[in-house]
């Protein structure tokens, strides 16, 4: 469980799924900038700020060496955790192997499973269940034995000695063909009856009725749904989709949860 007290005047964001990286530098740095330029809003009265996961489309930290690039969103990262924004990193599937480069240069807060998390502010607190989302929910069994593989030690241990030049291009390379792949066949329509994030939720929603928001990435589908009388369900939807437009964010006042579509035009 994480608690966290809300300071009046400041708010709590949440975003996912930039996919840094992909599919190429420039295209790459473009989404970039305007992720920066959001972070440049959220500078203003941010008190805490969650990243959902899959910030890169790939990220290994060796000992000495992490990917190069992306001196834009870093800088930017580290410009907020100086002003005193908490940031908390869950890792998604694309930087599973995320170690403790954040925590030592920025402070960082990072998590591998979902959590409970409780805010409380002035008017009122709020009960949420948020995580990436991968691995979650009946099904996915392809996914779930790769991430076995992926997490095992032994696996990163040798996967540590190849040279950068060749572990992160192999890996970029990979990483960005299977997106190219499910980009060219067109993305899985939501199912409500199928969507695996959504079964989990819903069975969660049912052993803990005072959890009112569970918010996830993942699934590049940016929703609020409702599950059940009261709870909601918020995909963040991802940065890399044509004009943003999968490109969601939540933020919480001390009052109320918005879920926010990121325009690109009013934050140049």
């Amino acid at each position: 469980m994480i608690h966290l007290n809300l300071t009046s005047g400041k708010k709590v964001y949440f975003a996912s799924d930039f996919h840094l990286g992909f599919p190429d530098e420039n295209t790459s740095r473009e989404r970039e900038k305007a992720l920066v330029s959001w972070l440049d809003q959220v500078q203003k009265d941010a008190q805490d700020l969650f990243l959902m996961g899959d910030l890169f489309d790939f990220w290994f930290e060796y000992k000495t060496a992490v990917p190069r690039g992306f001196v834009r969103f870093l800088g930017k990262l580290s410009a907020l955790a100086d002003q005193g924004i908490q940031i908390h990193i869950f890792v998604g599937n694309h930087d599973l192997w995320m170690w403790d480069y954040f925590e030592k240069e920025l402070g960082a807060k990072i998590y591998r499973e979902p959590s409970d998390l409780k805010i409380t502010a002035a008017n009122r607190s709020f009960q949420l269940h948020i995580g990436h989302g991968d691995g979650l929910g009946p099904g996915d069994t392809g996914y779930k034995i790769l991430k076995k593989v992926f997490t095992n030690r032994l696996a990163q241990w040798l996967f540590g000695f190849l040279h950068p030049n060749v572990g992160i291009s192999l890996a970029n390379f990979w990483s960005s063909t299977r997106k190219e792949s499910t980009l060219a066949k067109g993305e899985d329509a939501f199912q409500a009856e199928t969507d695996f994030i959504l079964a989990y939720v819903r069975e969660k929603a049912a052993k803990k009725p005072e959890i009112e928001s569970f918010v996830f990435g993942h699934r590049h589908h940016p929703m609020a749904f409702p599950v059940g009388p009261t709870a909601t369900y918020y995909n963040l939807g991802d940065w890399f989709n044509p004009q943003f437009k999968h490109a969601y964010y939540l933020q919480i006042d001390e009052n109320k949860i918005d879920f926010i579509h990121f325009n690109a035009l009013s934050s140049v």
